[in-house]
């Protein structure tokens, strides 16, 4: 039986964005198995379940900061391990850590898998600090060589890596996301109000809904600040996830006053039916590869709001089915939330249009791609 490897950095990540990567790979008749820092979860899941579904897992000590060198180093040792221990014949790995050290692992195994690298925005674009450049494209270049695929999410991404030099025979594909679920995210004729009071959104209240890691990079802040310009009791602000950045929020939130309007939902497994609450969805990060959460938005009929990146303007389309801000412009998202808040015409417009626009970005449309590359790879086991 061949088998496949999958190595992400954090946990979490296989079931919540590979399922249908996992699902495909089962089809071909692949057996599966997972290396992760289990440690580590982001994302909420059963690593049992993933057993019942006859994935194998394997615990390392992968660290998502690049500065951990020594247990990175580890990583590197442990993942050789497993694909010479294990026969693996490809590996497809994720994050910039789990590319890093998964392709240096397969390089100097003994089996020699064929490696699929998927980067879910490289930390080196249009705008990134010279820092970024200096270190993770370097690195990036170096690591291609190591590489017979790599897979991008976004054409800026694709166009960057097309000038990479691959192993002999190498590939640069582009995917739109991992493929989300239209039936699971789909809208529904009105406002959930059951779901609102379960969340504390008043019936009358303007719901703005954003679902990201707390950190820096996802900036919800600068959607809390425009919140307290605004200075409307009826406008609510539901965050959903969890992260190294809750405190400081938590204490921007009692600095604003805010605590009756800004709710700090935590990890939420029900985000279809969080988004039938919403009149419209804040995404307003700094950078994004592309920005699953949005898509799922949008599938449900619901508006966005979002800052200008590469991975926003692959959805986003300005005055149709987006307002489109600069990540640090506080005073323009307070506007754009004003004119969705104001404009219940402009409202229905932008609705009418989302599902459509997010068409391209389906599980089905994702499948069709994923299934060539997966063939490809397959051909040359």
């Amino acid at each position: 039986m061949k088998k496949v490897l999958f190595v992400t950095t954090i946990s979490g990540f296989l079931p919540q964005f590979e399922k249908n990567d996992t699902k495909i790979l089962k089809e071909m008749g692949f057996e599966i198995h997972y290396a992760s820092n289990f440690t580590n979860p982001i994302y909420t899941f059963d690593r049992e379940e993933l057993l019942t579904q006859g994935i194998i897992t394997h615990q390392i000590d992968i660290e998502k900061s690049p500065t951990k060198f020594v247990k990175n180093q580890r990583t590197i040792k442990q993942i050789k391990t497993i694909i010479d221990e294990n026969n693996i014949d490809m590996v497809h790995c994720h994050n910039p850590m789990g590319g890093v050290t998964a392709r240096m692992a397969a390089a100097i195994s003994k089996k020699k898998p064929y490696v699929i690298y998927t980067a879910h925005g490289f930390h080196f674009y249009k705008g990134a600090p010279l820092l970024n450049w200096m270190l993770f494209y370097l690195a990036e270049r170096i690591l291609a060589h190591l590489t017979d695929q790599i897979i991008t999410i976004n054409r800026e991404d694709y166009l960057r890596a097309e000038r990479f030099h691959l192993k002999k025979g190498g590939k640069v594909s582009q995917i739109h996301g991992v493929g989300v679920d239209k039936n699971r995210f789909a809208p529904k004729k009105q406002i959930d109000q059951e779901k609102r009071k379960e969340l504390g959104i008043p019936q009358d209240a303007f719901h703005i809904v954003t679902a990201a890691e707390l950190n820096h990079n996802k900036n919800q802040k600068v959607i809390i600040e425009a919140v307290a310009k605004l200075k409307n009791p009826k406008i609510h602000y539901s965050i959903c996830g969890k992260g190294t950045n809750e405190a400081v929020l938590r204490a921007l939130i009692r600095e604003h006053h805010l605590e009756q309007q800004v709710h700090l939902l935590g990890y939420r497994m029900d985000m279809p039916e969080v988004l039938q609450t919403a009149d419209c969805f804040a995404f307003p990060s700094y950078r994004e590869g592309l920005g699953i959460a949005a898509i799922e938005a949008l599938l449900c009929e619901v508006p966005l709001i979002v800052a200008d990146n590469r991975g926003t303007r692959e959805y986003a389309k300005e005055g149709k089915n987006a307002l489109i801000c600069h990540a640090g412009d506080t005073e323009a998202f307070a506007e754009a939330i004003r004119k969705l808040y104001t404009d219940t015409i402009l409202r229905i417009e932008f609705s009418s249009v989302c599902r459509k626009s997010a068409q391209p970005f389906t599980i089905e449309e994702v499948e069709k791609t994923m299934k060539s590359i997966y063939k490809e790879a397959e051909s040359h086991l």
